[in-house]
């Protein structure tokens, strides 16, 4: 970027006073009215009128049974986990993890939160590539990696920057391998999905759908929807967090709606909620002492924390309208340039845009190269690269982030499996043979970046940024 701002290809460029920013929390008012109700009544532990609204609120706008409120995202992926390994395996010793010894089939190009959970509990993360159609889990690369490692019977799929993965397909794969899946569907509040494989087919979709209908009526408000599962003939819209054996989602101060924390577990078993309910309280038993014949954790969300999420929840189909109009914006005002938007299948899936995120096309990438903490790249006419765009953004005083660096290339995780659709996608290479097989997530990586995506960021804002990318390519 150096050489091009010197060069004065972004000459009559300001610096924008207000920081255009990648996604910030969004407050509406109400945040304070509960949160202050929470202190005015005394109620600002983990119990309390704000987590049994936001519960009961999220369970029946995702159309399932049961939503624990939890301390954050990461402590529901935890505990999804495992539970589910604890289905699978067994109750653990105290001082082992449920996962002690297994593997676990993991999506790679995420947040690590999304799969640390395997670690707390012991176990070995393997890791599948990336799909181009969606940017998630390569439903062909799972079936690969369930012929290297057959034993294998827990899945933690993640849909990336609020688009689903291709739920049916890896569903289909997870069920003839009899294997479970954690959602992480962090990210991914507001999507639905066209599924017709809810867990056992069409008839259990169709049992989902009055299941959610069941529920507080809240997902039948939503505009241009029909209510948290809604069919279409042999398929039934589903909301994400309603996708998985077990799921999860989060209120982390930068997703769709906030609560500067949070996060919750979702299921369909009172069974499962309620032991969900026990770890996450440390475990105490039904005695007048503290007894504790489990391994708890102190992980139950704050009614503080719940105010600021009661107050936010019902904008969350105007925060996914803003969202969407990014995308679009950015579609349009990009389409004369070498590069593409983060894809999503238009006729199952219905994102909730949360980032808007681009790839800049082969042909049109400048040379770079990263190390682990450090980059540098060279300034070309008519190409460009994610630092180069990323380094004008900030110069200009806006927010971009590089797309999420895969789990397969990040150090602590180096050591483990990795699969593609042609097998390993370790030790492919040699001093004497070239090697062949694509790696899409590391490809991903290289090229793409997270725009300005902050849902308060004026269409001049948002052209602005435009413009500034326009330029990286003089």
């Amino acid at each position: 970027m150096g050489r091009k701002l010197e060069s004065g290809i972004f000459k009559g460029l300001e610096r924008s006073e207000k920081k255009i920013w990648l996604s910030s929390p969004t407050m509406h008012g109400d945040e304070k009215r509960w949160i202050e109700r929470a202190i005015d009544t005394n109620w600002v532990s983990t119990v309390g009128e704000n987590i049994d609204e936001i519960e009961k609120w999220i369970a029946g706008f995702i159309g399932v049974k049961y939503a624990v409120g939890l301390s954050c995202g990461t402590s529901a992926l935890h505990l999804a986990t495992r539970l589910a390994a604890e289905k699978l395996y067994g109750q653990a010793r105290p001082d082992e993890g449920t996962l002690r010894g297994r593997k676990v089939f993991c999506t790679d190009m995420t947040f690590d939160a999304s799969i640390n959970p395997v670690a707390y509990e012991d176990g070995n993360a393997v890791f599948i590539d990336t799909e181009r159609k969606t940017w998630n889990m390569s439903p062909e690369a799972l079936e690969v990696a369930f012929c290297l490692y057959p034993e294998v019977r827990l899945v933690i799929v993640a849909h990336l920057y609020g688009t689903p993965a291709r739920m049916d397909e890896i569903r289909s794969v997870c069920n003839k391998h009899g294997a479970l899946i954690v959602e992480d569907a962090a990210e991914s509040l507001g999507a639905k999905y066209l599924t017709s494989l809810c867990g056992g087919g069409k008839d259990s979709c169709q049992g989902a759908a009055l299941r959610g209908s069941d529920n507080s009526g809240v997902a039948a408000q939503r505009a241009g929807t029909q209510g948290a599962a809604a069919l279409t003939g042999d398929c039934v819209w589903r909301e994400t967090g309603a996708l998985g054996d077990y799921s999860a989602i989060s209120f982390n101060g930068n997703k769709i709606i906030t609560g500067s924390a949070g996060g919750m577990f979702l299921t369909d078993s009172k069974e499962d909620a309620d032991k969900v309910r026990k770890w996450s309280t440390q475990s105490r038993e039904a005695a007048p002492w503290y007894q504790h014949e489990e391994i708890g954790f102190n992980y139950r969300m704050s009614n503080i924390i719940a105010g600021v999420i009661r107050g936010q929840l019902p904008f969350l189909d105007e925060h996914i309208a803003q969202k969407k109009a990014i995308y679009d914006r950015y579609k349009a005002g990009l389409s004369d340039l070498p590069v593409k938007m983060n894809p999503f299948d238009e006729d199952k899936a219905e994102p909730n845009f949360w980032l808007s995120c681009m790839t800049v096309d082969p042909d049109a990438m400048s040379r770079s190269v990263r190390s682990e903490s450090e980059y540098i790249y060279e300034s070309e006419p008519g190409k460009s690269s994610p630092h180069e765009i990323l380094d004008a953004l900030t110069y200009f005083n806006a927010e971009g982030r590089p797309i999420w660096k895969p789990m397969h290339m990040q150090p602590v995780y180096r050591m483990n499996p990795f699969v593609t659709t042609e097998g390993s996608g370790r030790g492919r290479t040699n001093a004497y043979i070239a090697g062949s097989g694509e790696d899409v997530g590391a490809d991903i990586f290289s090229r793409g970046l997270c725009l300005p995506s902050d849902n308060k960021m004026t269409p001049e804002e948002q052209d602005f940024v435009i413009e500034i990318i326009h330029r990286c390519f003089a």
